[in-house]
């Protein structure tokens, strides 16, 4: 039987069922406990609304979704949610799952299904109009602080390696703000932000919407801080069972655009001969 973030994702549900299938997805924790009732109180809908939800997903009422909702959350590792985004809320959260020692199995699990997210959310389509924006830009910009600087600074490198005009708006010694301050119409800013969402960032979005640029945002759900901001959005689930969101889903989101860049543009091979032997003269083999 398919998931029930599946079964949810390809249902032709009605603007209140996809209210309640939200809730269902971002509070699975409470939501496979509660009562039709409870979950109509919770949501200010009404409970035949509820039911038919369910049956609108193949199942017989509420008590038969609710028996494979209990189900597909204890396969799904019991992980915390992102919408959990306080550390120290995160590993209060976590002591519940500890007496399952198989914690390592949990987290590749956990990880697994992330990543099975990830084309239920973004179409090869996303993928290829961000690639085309990203080319077709005057100056790049890629924006992503603290965790999510890994994710940027990943990007930044190898975006270097097949297209011009690429630039990090973080440094040590300057500002995001000062980065972005010659940004304009023909320009481009990619942007990772995940939980914590960071207000510099916001702020170079700001910029780059203020100035006419395209926005590609990287984030892990549609009503995040930055989604508002983007031309083209990335929904990337980052849910994990400890107190640090999963990173392997927005990785390789990341790799992912990368790859479909790497079929659009020429000359790549004659830029990586080029580094290459200058890296030689600097000793790295």
């Amino acid at each position: 039987m398919k998931n029930i973030r599946e079964l949810i994702h390809n249902a032709n549900l009605t603007k209140t069922q996809k209210m309640i299938g939200k809730f269902i997805l971002d509070d699975a924790a409470d939501a496979c406990f509660m009562t039709s009732t409870e979950i109509a109180q919770r949501l200010g809908v009404s409970e035949s609304s509820v039911i038919r939800f369910s049956r609108s997903l193949g199942f017989t009422g509420f008590m038969d979704f609710q028996k494979a909702l209990r189900k597909d959350y204890q396969e799904n590792v019991l992980s915390i949610s992102s919408n959990i985004t306080v550390p120290s809320q995160r590993i209060a959260q976590r002591s519940k799952f500890d007496s399952d020692p198989n914690y390592l199995d949990r987290h590749l699990k956990n990880s697994m299904n992330n990543l099975d997210a990830v084309f239920e959310e973004n179409s090869p389509e996303t993928f290829e109009k961000a690639a085309d924006m990203i080319i077709g830009s005057r100056h790049k910009y890629i924006v992503a602080s603290r965790c999510n600087s890994n994710l940027g600074d990943y990007f930044l490198l190898y975006l270097k390696h097949m297209v011009p005009n690429v630039e990090s708006a973080n440094s040590s010694s300057i500002t995001p703000i000062d980065h972005m301050c010659n940004i304009s119409k023909e320009d481009c800013a990619v942007i990772f932000s995940f939980p914590r969402y960071s207000s510099t960032d916001r702020i170079c979005a700001e910029m780059a919407a203020e100035a006419g640029a395209k926005i590609v945002v990287v984030t892990d759900n549609p009503d995040a801080l930055l989604a508002p901001y983007a031309d083209v959005l990335f929904t990337v689930p980052i849910d994990n069972n400890t107190f640090f969101n999963c990173m392997v889903a927005p990785q390789f989101v990341t790799e992912a655009l990368l790859d479909t860049i790497s079929h659009r543009v020429k000359g790549i091979e004659k830029r990586l001969k080029k580094i290459d032997r200058y890296l030689d003269m600097s000793g790295n083999y």
